[in-house]
């Protein structure tokens, strides 16, 4: 059985079984991890995978993930342990002016700078709801390329704005095309293999050296800046997942 809506997954929730697949994003609202468990463990696939659906809804989950592709000393701070012992790393380090990443806040809202990782302590200290949340090294230099994979389809264009360090469209930011190669492609693939993406809007930061970091993916985002339309590219994007689920059915 081959269920292609959440209207449809909730009708059919207690009869699916091991090979039946779920094509498409989880609508349970607040419930979507517990629910994507309870997939896994019946053997019922999900395109996209559970884990890219987990990831693409938390920072913090991505950094345990991904970390190994973004910036040198990224890392998730859970609870107040945590911080002091980054607080010391980054001393060492001599690593002062940070940002900081909300969980589960898109669109640049939930990205804050902060002069020292010292003011990060002292304003948890006041708000122990915060937790978790990402943090790491400020990048003064830096080209931010947003990065839409979807099957054979690549495309990417640069985000900037002078007057903001959050270079998302939303807050300002102006855009331009950028030109993939194929080691941008292939890092991106890697990452979205990784996290099992069967597509993805990637944002990456190129360093003046050359260095690719991912800075974040998701199933989704923002296409202004884009050639593509949105009716265009998700038929790209259901056009993956069917071809996904058809392989399934003839491996199986």
């Amino acid at each position: 059985m081959i269920i292609r809506s959440s209207k449809e997954l909730k009708e059919q929730y207690h009869n699916l079984d091991s090979g039946d697949i779920f094509l498409g994003v989880l609508t349970f609202k607040h419930l979507k991890q517990s629910v994507l468990i309870d997939l896994l463990e019946r053997g019922v696939l999900c395109f996209p995978s559970a884990l890219s659906q987990t990831l693409n809804h938390s920072k913090a989950a991505q950094v345990i993930v991904l970390e190994k592709w973004m910036l040198p000393h990224t890392f998730v701070i859970t609870r107040r342990v945590d911080l002091i012992d980054i607080i010391n790393k980054y001393n060492r380090l001599g690593i002062a002016s940070v940002i900081t990443k909300e969980d589960h806040l898109h669109c640049g809202y939930g990205i804050r700078k902060w002069d020292t990782i010292e003011t990060v302590y002292s304003f948890m200290a006041l708000s122990e709801s915060s937790y978790p949340f990402v943090i790491q090294p400020f990048l003064e230099n830096f080209t931010d390329v947003r990065v839409i994979v979807a099957g054979d389809y690549v495309e990417a264009y640069v985000r900037h704005n002078p007057n903001n360090f959050r270079m998302n469209v939303s807050m300002g930011g102006k855009n331009y095309p950028y030109e993939a190669n194929k080691d941008m492609e292939k890092f991106c693939r890697v990452v979205m293999e990784q996290g099992k993406f069967p597509y993805a809007h990637m944002d990456l930061l190129i360093t003046d050296n050359g260095e690719y970091y991912l800075s974040e993916i998701a199933l989704n985002g923002g296409i202004k800046g884009a050639r593509i339309s949105r009716k265009e590219l998700d038929q790209k994007k259901h056009e993956v997942i069917e071809n996904l689920a058809a392989i399934s059915l003839t491996v199986s």
